[in-house]
């Protein structure tokens, strides 16, 4: 332990004497942070829906079918309880609930009206804006032909001198929860922090071993009896530790400048923040391992950032890509933190609901770990 005590004294007082090292890892993030959550914006193209039919009928059925024959629509699960519903948008199983109720046929035939109620998952406000705008021009759609199939029946009867009630309408019920306002600040702010502390804490992981291979001191440590996972460990510490400061630096700009609500347990959020720096700062510390210069380290980095952010459902959303992509995407410790991130901050999740996302940021930083302090040896070898 005391020897790694002398090491990390040694790494804070590296941080703290480079005052543009201080600047990038505080400053330039909430300045990102700032900007980029009012410039970032992506398309929709698919909203998974549960449905909720009561009603049974042929008349409810071809409604269903109508929203998913439209390819804008995936039908992901039926039933007759709304709970089950609700538990699948909690659980993000699915973007929005139809709700179709008991006589819903009967009241369309006798009184020409009926109603259904649509519920979106509006944490991310840009999707449930245009889901809820599609959704909504279907049911106008299947509301129009049903009165083109009724107004031969109408103009018999008044010919008859019968009175007619009118042509069909179906009127929408739209709820929209996690984000009444359909702010989409809300939704892009939590995954552009993660986004901002992966770039930062990866980026200075990288160059840390690699800097001292240039300046000759890693040679000096190799011939000292400080064992090697001591080594990475205090390679490690510091930046944690600046990763879970630039966090708390982070909701605070997100509660306080964008008046982002935190619905969650924050005893969540930076217990999984624990997890996912680990398998952060294990990737910096594997390209720093594999670098012989401070040149080589960005370029990896860089590299693997842009992959690793592409893929990770902060701007493309991951039920767009194609299949394949989406298999490899589950292997990326980012989707998953960015993804438990929203459900706790704008959900309320608890250790159950995101308990597969822990699972895999455990997992992640296991492996990463292991091939960091392996690759070192080899290096050091």
């Amino acid at each position: 332990m005391r020897a790694l005590r002398v090491l990390l004294r040694k790494e804070f007082l590296q941080i703290r004497r480079d005052p543009t090292i201080l600047r990038l890892l505080f400053i330039m993030p909430v300045v990102q942070l700032m900007v980029l959550a009012n410039a970032a914006s992506f398309e929709v193209k698919e909203s998974r829906v549960w449905v909720v039919d009561r009603d049974r009928t042929p008349t409810s059925a071809a409604l269903v079918e109508r929203l998913a024959g439209t390819g804008r629509f995936l039908v992901v699960g039926q039933g007759l309880r709304q709970e089950d519903g609700n538990a699948a948008l909690l659980a993000g199983r699915a973007n929005a609930i139809v709700s179709i109720p008991e006589g819903f046929a009967r009241d369309l035939q006798r009184t020409h009206h009926a109603a259904v109620q649509l519920a979106f998952n509006a944490e991310d406000g840009a999707q449930a804006g245009v889901a809820s705008s599609y959704a909504t021009e279907v049911v106008a759609r299947y509301s129009a032909e049903l009165g083109a199939a009724v107004l031969p029946m109408n103009v018999a009867a008044s010919a008859r001198g019968t009175p007619t009630p009118g042509s069909p309408r179906i009127d929408v019920h739209r709820r929209n929860w996690f984000n009444p306002a359909l702010e989409y600040r809300w939704y892009m702010v939590p995954g552009i922090l993660v986004q901002l502390i992966t770039i930062g804490g990866t980026f200075m992981t990288a160059l840390n071993i690699v800097r001292e291979k240039e300046a000759g001191t890693l040679d000096q440590l190799n011939v000292t009896p400080i064992g090697r996972t001591t080594f990475i460990a205090a390679k490690l510490i510091p930046f944690w530790i600046i990763g879970l400061v630039q966090l708390s630096v982070g909701l605070a700009v997100a509660a306080f400048a964008f008046r982002i609500p935190i619905e969650g347990s924050l005893a969540l959020v930076y217990g999984a923040a624990a997890l996912y720096l680990v398998a952060a700062l294990a990737v910096g510390l594997w390209v720093s391992s594999i670098s012989d210069t401070q040149q080589q380290a960005v370029f990896v980095t860089f590299s693997l950032l842009m992959v690793y952010i592409l893929m990770s459902g902060l701007f493309t959303p991951i039920r767009s890509m194609p299949d394949w992509a989406q298999n490899v995407a589950q292997l990326n410790p980012l989707m998953h933190f960015i993804s438990l991130m929203r459900g706790v901050m704008l959900k309320g999740a608890s250790v159950v609901d995101v308990l597969p996302r822990l699972a895999a940021l455990a997992g992640g930083a296991a492996v990463l770990m292991t091939l960091a302090v392996r690759r070192y040896r080899k290096g050091g070898a």
